[in-house]
């Protein structure tokens, strides 16, 4: 490696518990709170670079946990950090994928920092750093993941009454499949052409149930439907998405550009759920993106239910696609009771406002996050929630 002027002088990293607005039901768990792993790196001109790791209901969701992050980071990757040149990300990044297996999530939140810290020092976004943005806002999507029909139908109409979201996603995989479609029908037709509805089986179908389903769902206005059947079922997923014209879109099974090539070449999906963090970074998640153009699949930017500063990290990067068909759910921070950045996120007018300024365009609330950080608690310094005002 270079003998770089600039050099990485320290990689902290900090788990920080938040509340949720409401508990948030999939197949696989109900999240009740979500977990952060920030990561910061501090170089020797005085930049620090922030990135974020996060993952849905910790183990339940994927191999992945915040803890797990932190202990990958902290142990494996941060000596290679030390000696490494900060501003030779693609070198460093490099090096780390040769050392450590996996770990997707982890990679992605110091690939995050390492780009935030250039940026800062260079007086360019992230987004300057894939070419420019060609979007200055984003569709977001909103999960409604109550489970009571009327409940859901007065969220959304709330949504819809403050310009927030006009696309909405439920969460199916979990129950009785027919219970849940009759939910999603009566939430369409309360709606009608005012919202896009769209569906997660979260893989929890078998290929014979999907098949069953897909005329119901296409019957009940269903635009989009996420991941039917499990992440290996590839050939079953192929098959559904003959099967019916309404959009199948392929999650759990992208995990980085070798997976959504073999997704692609087995005609398995018509959209992409784009997400950096399962991605293993932006740069990864930028050649999905450059599969996905070059198969003909659309884009839909999808989220772990991150914070602040990973929803900044996506937006920069999706501002830079041409296209992005399905628009986004980078709604994460509006689950959470408590904000973390200095300055929230611009959700206004059915979409999300892509942070301006050099590298992520955000800055941590450090009062916030010294309040919520595990650490703090654990040495029994116990808070109390407050709530969200505002968007």
């Amino acid at each position: 490696m270079s003998n770089p002027a600039v050099k990485i002088e320290k990689v902290e990293t900090i788990l920080v518990d938040l509340p949720t607005i409401r508990p948030h039901q999939l197949a696989m768990t109900t999240m009740s709170g979500q977990t952060l792993m920030i990561v910061r790196i501090r170089t020797s001109d005085g930049t620090v670079g922030i990135g974020e790791g996060a993952t849905i209901g910790g183990l339940a969701y994927g191999p992945e946990s915040p803890e797990g992050m932190k202990l990958a980071i902290d142990t494996y990757m941060s000596p290679i950090l030390m000696q490494a040149d900060p501003d030779r990300i693609g070198e460093t990044m490099s090096l780390i994928g040769r050392s450590v297996q996996g770990n997707n999530f982890a990679k992605c939140a110091i690939e995050t920092a390492l780009l935030d810290s250039f940026g800062r020092r260079k007086g360019l976004s992230i987004s300057d750093l894939f070419g420019g943005r060609q979007h200055e806002r984003l569709p977001v999507a909103w999960t409604l993941a109550s489970g009571d029909t009327g409940r859901d139908i007065a969220e959304a109409e709330e949504m819809l009454s403050r310009r927030r979201h006009n696309i909405f996603k439920l969460k199916i995989g979990k129950g009785d499949p027919k219970a849940n479609i009759a939910h999603v029908a009566a939430i369409k037709h309360a709606l009608g052409d005012k919202a896009s509805i769209r569906v997660d089986v979260n893989q929890a179908w078998s290929e014979a149930t999907a098949s069953a389903c897909l005329p119901l769902l296409k019957d009940a206005g269903v635009d989009l439907i996420e991941q039917p059947v499990a992440y290996k079922n590839l050939g079953g997923l192929a098959r559904l998405a003959r099967e019916t014209s309404v959009a199948i879109m392929a999650d759990e099974s992208l995990q980085g550009p070798e997976t959504a090539f073999i997704v692609a070449r087995a005609e398995a999906a018509d959209v992409f759920a784009l997400k950096i963090l399962q991605s293993g970074g932006l740069f990864a998640a930028a050649k999905v993106a450059a599969i996905a153009e070059a198969a003909g699949i659309g884009l839909y930017g999808g989220t772990m239910l991150e914070a602040g500063v990973a929803t900044a990290a996506a937006a920069q990067l999706f501002a830079t696609f041409p296209r992005i068909e399905w628009g986004t759910e980078l709604f994460g921070p509006l689950l959470l009771t408590e904000e973390i950045l200095e300055h929230p996120l611009d959700y206004a007018e059915f979409s999300l406002g892509v942070p301006t300024g050099p590298g992520l365009g955000v800055s941590i609330d450090e009062s916030q996050l010294s309040r919520f950080r595990r650490d703090r608690q654990e040495r029994g310094v116990h808070v109390m929630p407050r709530l969200k005002t505002g968007s």
